[in-house]
């Protein structure tokens, strides 16, 4: 069998002339994984169907410029802090944090300039039986708002297995709160909607959201609700139901809590599409996942190969602490101090079902 291997190109420049680099994994078991380094996004992600017949199951442009004009996170690591932070502040050791907003009121997956719309480096590696990336981020002290300087590294690994690993590390010099997640919106079919994909949460409880989409502080159970997704569910088959919650989310936008059975790498989805037989597991050391199941695409946004993408033509799965946890002092903490490492880790594993 051959061994994963990685390569190395150029993918443009930024509108300030700074080149970007565009790097690809890929397997002996037909998965490909191409990632460039601004925003450490993954523009690319093919895998067979059970037929054997390669595909792209992920949204995005064609090249860099549509990235930096109008992309709703496609494939890239989001952060300082992933989703919502209530009134864009929180206080930290007796000091109130103002940060950038720009969600109505509340701070969103980083702020204006998060992680997504930044240049990281890129580094590749091999060995007899993986191939990686690592890309790196220096985010200063007060950038959108935030304290500490943060050293970022995140790894994408591919190895002889159908699947993607996602490392995450960070290190800083000041107090600071920290929640990154991979934002890769997935089409398992390839085109059209994503409501006849099958969906299992590994959860019994969510976390409830008002009407700006910031939890309410409830660990709601999922049993009896349009939120029970512990044996594999329809995408669309309670999507449209009369829910508070699904119209708050305008369908679902949610954070679940996992069910976890230890400190290390959990199951937390499974995604089945029977039309192409395509599955996506994913297991996580995170506490809680993000279901999202792209109700903001309405359109207006055309991506590869001409592909508009439509009402629910893609959905997330972002592994991730819980939404506000700055403000939640009895949700899991996000806060990290010097002297620390944060690190997670997350699995895309691919598959077939008969």
């Amino acid at each position: 069998m051959a061994r994963p291997h990685v390569t190395r190109e150029a993918f443009g420049a930024l509108p300030d002339g700074r080149p970007v680099a565009l790097f690809t994994l890929r397997n002996a078991n037909g998965l490909q994984v191409r990632a460039m380094t601004y925003g450490a996004t993954i523009i690319s992600l093919e895998t067979p169907d059970r037929n054997g017949a390669p595909g792209d199951i992920v949204l995005g442009y064609p090249s860099l410029e549509g990235y930096v004009q109008a992309s709703p996170y496609f494939g890239s690591i989001v952060g300082r802090y992933g989703n919502r932070i209530a009134g864009g502040r929180f206080t930290l050791d007796g000091i109130e944090y103002r940060l950038a907003t720009n969600d109505g009121p509340n701070h969103l997956h980083g702020g204006v300039t998060g992680f997504d719309k930044v240049l990281w480096t890129g580094d590749s590696a091999s060995t007899d039986s993986t191939a990686s990336v690592t890309f790196r981020y220096a985010s200063p002290a007060g950038e959108e708002g935030y304290p500490g300087t943060l050293q970022v590294a995140v790894t994408y690994t591919l190895g002889n297995a159908a699947a993607l690993r996602v490392d995450y590390e960070a290190t800083t010099d000041a107090p600071t709160p920290v929640n990154l997640t991979q934002h890769s919106y997935f089409n398992l079919r390839g085109a059209g909607d994503i409501l006849g994909h099958e969906l299992m949460l590994a959860a019994d409880r969510h976390t409830p959201v008002d009407s700006g989409l910031i939890p309410t502080g409830e660990l709601a159970a999922v049993e009896g609700t349009p939120f029970d997704f512990r044996t594999a569910t329809p995408i669309g088959a309670r999507i449209g139901q009369d829910d508070e919650q699904l119209r708050r989310g305008r369908g679902y936008d949610h954070n679940w809590v996992l069910t976890r059975d230890g400190p290390g790498l959990s199951l937390a989805a499974r995604v089945v599409e029977p039309e192409s037989g395509r599955t996506l597991t994913v297991s996580t050391t995170e506490p809680g996942i993000q279901f999202y199941s792209g109700n903001f695409l309405d359109g207006t946004l055309t991506g590869k190969q001409g592909t508009v993408y439509h009402h629910r033509s893609g959905f997330c799965l972002e592994t991730q602490h819980f939404p506000d946890s700055p403000n939640q002092p009895h949700f899991p903490s996000t806060i990290l101090r010097p002297g620390e490492t944060y690190r997670s880790v997350t699995v895309f594993a691919f598959g077939v079902a008969p």
